[in-house]
């Protein structure tokens, strides 16, 4: 909490989209500077490594060539771009005070973050929609839920994300920026961009925010709708060994829900004006979720806990 307290007041940097700066956590207190580049290079390389060896688990076990497993490296490999869209820059920042970023730079990361943010919830909905079937319909299970699926599923999510994103930076650009172009965030992102502005951005900020809430509403309504369904299909279930395992196979999923929608919801969703603690928010869903999800999804996992082993020693035989 300390670390947190440290960081919120300590996020007064500015990020300027046109040639100017790009600013982030504790760049105007230089004696936490070094502590949060090591902080957060450690968490970076953390998710960059948990991520790697699921999706490497996965692809040279043929046991886990599931569409469970095939969705779970799909989002490790999401959560590798994510948050390599903005954590290196965060880094670069810290380490070197270079606060400066290019205008086309400031707005492909904005383009990037949010089409990646968007995959995050659609692939969320997926695989809700993949556990619900698996236990409200086990015997038809592996013909509705067929390897077809799963790819042409995948293929729609990447381009339902990347075309959604579209419209917020194409808005978002066409603004007249007159004022000073520093932003009060470590990323661009939209409310900062747009509060550089010298237009009236009401329309604008109507059209993003319809956009968040059906990222940030609908998606997770829809995940409710398959947790409501699976809770029922549970219930029917008659031996608690058999509820008991129904349910292991929804708890990661449910806890990345949560943690990931909950700080969505607070920045995106909520009107409000442009808060300290919303830089907080960001962070925490732009770098736990990615940290947590091969802990989640690999560590607690007995089959690639298993699949893992196997690996190791594979690797280590010959």
């Amino acid at each position: 909490m300390e670390l947190l307290r440290s960081l919120r007041k300590s996020l007064k940097g500015r990020c300027r989209p046109v040639g100017s700066g790009l600013d982030a956590a504790a760049l105007e207190q230089q004696q936490y500077r070094f502590y949060f580049f090591v902080f957060f290079l450690s968490i970076y390389l953390l998710t960059l490594s948990g991520n790697t060896i699921i999706i490497l688990v996965v692809w040279s076990n043929t046991s886990l060539h599931t569409p469970m497993y095939f969705f779970i490296a799909n989002l490790s490999f999401l959560d590798l771009w994510f948050v390599s869209t903005t954590v290196p820059k965060l880094l670069s920042i810290l380490l070197t005070n270079n606060k400066r970023i290019p205008f086309q730079a400031c707005f492909a990361q904005l383009y990037m973050f949010h089409s990646l943010a968007i995959n995050e919830c659609s692939l969320l909905a997926i695989m809700a929609f993949d556990r619900c079937m698996a236990i409200f319909t086990p015997l038809r299970y592996p013909s509705i839920v067929t390897g077809r699926v799963c790819k042409v599923v995948m293929f729609i999510c990447w381009c339902y994300g990347f075309l959604l994103a579209i419209m917020p930076l194409t808005l978002t650009v066409s603004l007249p920026y007159c004022k000073p172009r520093e932003l009060k965030h470590y990323f661009c992102d939209l409310a900062p961009l747009m509060s550089l502005a010298c237009a009236d951005t009401a329309p604008i900020n109507t059209s993003n925010q319809s956009a968040s809430i059906i990222a940030a509403l609908f998606i997770p309504l829809f995940i409710l709708t398959m947790y409501i369904i699976i809770i029922y299909s549970i219930r029917k279930i008659k031996t608690n060994q058999g509820r008991s395992k129904a349910f292991s196979t929804c708890s990661s999923h449910l806890t990345t829900v949560i943690l990931f929608f909950s700080s969505v919801f607070v920045v995106y969703v909520l009107p409000k004006e442009l808060q300290e603690t919303d830089k907080v928010y960001a962070l925490i869903y732009n770098i736990f979720p990615p940290l947590f999800n091969p802990v989640i999804y690999g560590l607690r996992n007995k089959d690639v806990k298993e699949a893992l082993k196997r690996s190791i020693q594979k690797v280590n035989s010959q």
